[in-house]
């Protein structure tokens, strides 16, 4: 969030500059992006310096123009033509001088030496419009006469520039969501640092009801979503447009004005950390607010003018007849602040943070409230956020506050109670640390101690820090206080022996074969588990009911854990190939999620649930574009089978320990199923995805998927030994057999039965040529293989050899009708 550095200091007497204070808030644990400076008029004025016009007389060639000389302060004056009516000698002016940069809007212009219908002008006298002080160009500004002339524009109107500092807040520290609260937190710095400074809330001592009766009254029916409710009505306001100040303050920090009541309202959010809203009081019918939830169903339009559908479960803030607005994230149309509001009634409540959080997750909204409320706000200061917020609207708007303050808070939010060990808050900070560092630094956060003993310390932690709730919360923010930099390494190192497991095994060989896809030319990505639930509602293989859900979905397009990797690169795909990237090779190593109604056992949650680890390869367009070396090819199955073949290679898993097993389905129009040999497991499925799927993405052109199942790969090599063996000496012989067969025979048929007639010499059986066409008997095709030989102790002989093959081709022929072309 934007800090102002400015406003930091209404809270805050410090000295540190802007970039000081920004390494001050790191420190602690308010990481700070960045700090950027604003000037509050572009460019600064710089260059701009205050003159007085010593003569004007008319320029000679023209009938509006006047030639001028202005003091500057410097040795010589100078010669400025200028065009505007109002000039005229003794005036005092803004003067810029040659080499001036001026603005317009996003233009600039440089203040060059020039002559003007032959009269030499060098600088310009300047109209209010024209440096930015106003909208003016009536004419040149004319200063009072004793203001003193050579001093810098800038320095005459007090120009000084702004700093934001780039605040990231992270979720647990919604105490820091403020000016007030980021002010807060560098005190206890300065008071740890013995750096100066105080810090100070402004006055409420000036809150007064003017008019006891005639307020708004407030009941709230659940108490459970808003355990506190303040409210007062403020009447006979004028809305209109904000000061310059209050709207410069809120432009810096990224927020648009809309009235005086609405920027106030902001203005203490920013200011406070405490969310306000402002209702038209008139609109508030039957006077009373009532806090309540509405039927599920009901209709409700916003302020963004969308009809939203309510769930039984969205705290509303109703009048006694509808709904004004989902309280705590978002007003409504109708009950709004506008420029015919008279009478307001202002709102500060404590909500509960679970309700809110899933409320604005239903409605897929996000604001600067229900940001703070989900997270949790302060419980016990609404009263003085709503004091110190009627004071300013009276300030800005007018108006009398009427009737009492309604504060609803039938069950007051008690400081939590830690208690923490000195042992402990040494032991886990790593070094001693003082009692009486530890109070100050206790005191500094207004932490209460409660009790002391020489043990420990017994502790009230305030309301607004949600995030401290057990001892080493306390111990943490200590140690941001003391600084993470004030604790010495020590001299020794402790360290202690480990050894590999299988979690460590599957981590290398991850990186392995994604360095072997790498260097293939694949590209890794990574695929949010969370999808959508629409591509498992009408599945049969990834069925919906075995879906694992989330209870808070961000969106419907992120509601359930993905079944498989699929859908997440067929959405990759689609995206690279809108952008004419359409030659793909993708991998992605990810967890796939499981529920099974069926395994569900009284006592054991999470036994219907299961997660495995997968492997994924998409194969799309052309595996060779646009190469001088070769012609383009288009991938193929084929292709995509030798990649997961050698990914099994790699990993030792052999052809001879795993099946293919054809099949197809919604997701694949052809594909095979890797099944471990014996075993009937499978290890993973590659194939052609099927067009029916494709088209949920509107892809156009064919791709080729495989998804491994990494954790029983991991198990299929848990025994797996590598060995090694000296490169024979002896040299193999290649014999080839062209052989006519059915055309249902596979070549897996033809290499099983060779391996298994030739156990020993048999090294390699490889397919080299398939031909199916004319000159062949019907039903028929012709495959070309060769057999690799080798014996590792002797020079294989003709005989030898010549028995081996008949051997193979005899069980060929009987086996599977194979025939000798």
């Amino acid at each position: 969030m934007n800090i102002s550095y400015n406003w930091l200091k209404d809270y805050l007497d410090f000295d540190l500059t802007p970039e000081e204070t920004s390494d001050a808030l790191t420190s602690i644990g308010l990481e700070t992006g960045g700090v950027e400076e604003v000037e509050t008029i572009k460019g600064g004025l710089e260059g701009l310096v205050i003159g007085e016009v010593l003569t004007s007389t008319d320029h000679p060639d023209s009938d509006h123009l006047h030639i001028t000389t202005v003091n500057i302060g410097q040795d010589e004056p100078l010669q400025i033509v200028c065009g505007a009516s109002n000039v005229a000698a003794r005036q005092k002016v803004v003067v810029a001088v040659v080499g001036t940069k001026l603005y317009s809007g996003e233009e600039t212009f440089t203040i060059k030496k020039s002559k003007i219908r032959g009269v030499e002008s060098h600088g310009m006298i300047c109209a209010e419009d024209e440096i930015g002080l106003g909208k003016s160009h009536a004419g040149i500004i004319v200063l009072p006469a004793d203001t003193k002339v050579g001093i810098p524009a800038k320095e005459y109107y007090d120009i000084k520039s702004e700093y934001v500092l780039e605040v990231d807040i992270t979720p647990n520290r919604m105490d820091g969501a403020s000016h007030y609260g980021v002010a807060r937190d560098l005190y206890a710095y300065f008071k740890q640092n013995k750096l100066k400074g105080t810090l100070s809330l402004p006055s409420i001592d000036s809150f007064k009801i003017d008019e006891p009766t005639g307020g708004i009254k407030v009941i709230v029916e659940n108490i459970e979503a808003c355990p506190r409710y303040a409210g007062v009505t403020i009447k006979g306001v004028k809305v209109s447009e904000s000061p310059d100040w209050l709207k410069d303050r809120l432009t810096l920090i990224g927020l648009r004005p809309i009235n005086n009541v609405v920027d106030i309202t902001n203005f203490a959010l920013h200011s406070l950390g405490h969310p306000l809203h402002a209702f038209d009081a008139d609109h508030i019918s039957g006077g009373t607010v009532i806090v309540k939830t509405l039927p599920e169903g009901t209709k409700f339009t916003t302020l963004d003018e969308v009809e939203r559908t309510l769930s039984d479960k969205d705290l509303m803030i109703c009048n006694d007849k509808d709904g004004m607005c989902i309280g705590g994230v978002f007003g409504g149309l109708r009950s709004g602040v506008t420029e015919e509001t008279t009478n307001v009634f202002l709102e500060c409540a404590y909500f509960n943070p679970k309700w809110i959080r899933k409320t604005a997750r239903r409605h897929g909204l996000s604001t600067d409230s229900s940001f703070r409320f989900e997270r949790g706000a302060d419980p016990n200061d609404t009263l003085y956020v709503i004091k110190y917020t009627a004071l300013l609207i009276q300030q800005l708007a007018g108006g009398k506050i009427t009737g009492e303050i309604e504060d609803v808070y039938p069950n007051p939010i008690e400081k939590p109670v830690v208690e923490v060990s000195y042992n402990k808050i040494n032991t886990l900070i790593g070094k001693e640390i003082d009692k009486d560092t530890v109070h100050s630094i206790l005191k500094s956060l207004e932490v209460d101690i409660l009790n002391e003993t020489e043990e420990g310390l017994r502790l009230a932690i305030p309301t607004y820090r949600v995030d401290v709730l057990r001892d080493v919360d306390v111990i943490e923010d200590i140690l941001r206080i003391y600084g993470y930099n004030n604790i010495e390494m020590g001299e020794s190192l402790k360290s202690n022996l480990s050894y590999e497991t299988t979690t460590d095994k599957s981590y290398d060989l991850q990186n392995l074969i994604a360095e072997q896809l790498t260097g293939a030319g694949f590209n890794e990505i990574m695929n949010n588990s969370l999808t959508k639930e629409a591509y498992f509602t009408h599945s049969e293989v990834y069925p919906a009911s075995h879906s694992v859900y989330l209870i808070n979905p961000l969106s419907t397009d992120l509601n359930v854990m993905r079944q498989t990797l699929l859908y997440g690169g067929l959405e990759s795909i689609a995206y690279n190939r809108n952008r004419q990237n359409p030659d793909i090779h993708f991998y992605e190593f990810g967890n796939c999620y499981y529920y099974d109604a069926d395994k569900k056992i009284e006592g054991e949650n999470l036994r219907e649930y299961s997660e495995e680890f997968h492997l994924g390869l998409w194969l799309s367009g052309n595996s060779i574009s646009n190469s001088w070396a070769a012609t383009d090819e288009k991938s193929s199955i084929y292709q995509l089978k030798a990649y997961v073949e050698n990914i099994l290679n790699r990993l030792g898993i052999s052809p001879n320990k795993y099946d293919y097993v054809q099949f197809s389905n919604e997701i694949f129009s052809a594909a095979l199923d890797i099944q471990a040999k014996g075993k009937g497991k499978s290890l993973g499925q590659f194939g052609i995805v099927s067009k029916k799927m494709l088209k949920t993405q509107d892809i156009t052109v064919d791709v080729y998927f495989a998804e491994l199942r990494w954790d029983m790969l991991m198990r299929e090599i848990r025994k797996h030994n590598i060995t090694f063996a000296d490169m024979s000496r002896f040299p193999s012989v290649r014999r080839d057999l062209a052989l006519l067969l059915d055309k249902n025979i596979k070549f897996e048929q033809i290499e099983e039965i060779a391996y298994k007639n030739e156990r020993k010499l048999l090294k390699d059986v490889s397919l080299f040529d398939v031909y199916e066409g004319k000159n062949l008997p019907d039903n028929k095709k012709s495959y070309a293989v060769s057999f690799i030989i080798q014996d590792d102790e002797k020079t294989l002989k003709d005989k030898q050899i010549d028995a081996i093959m008949q051997k193979i081709q005899k069980a060929l022929e009987s086996e599977l009708g194979a025939q000798l072309r």
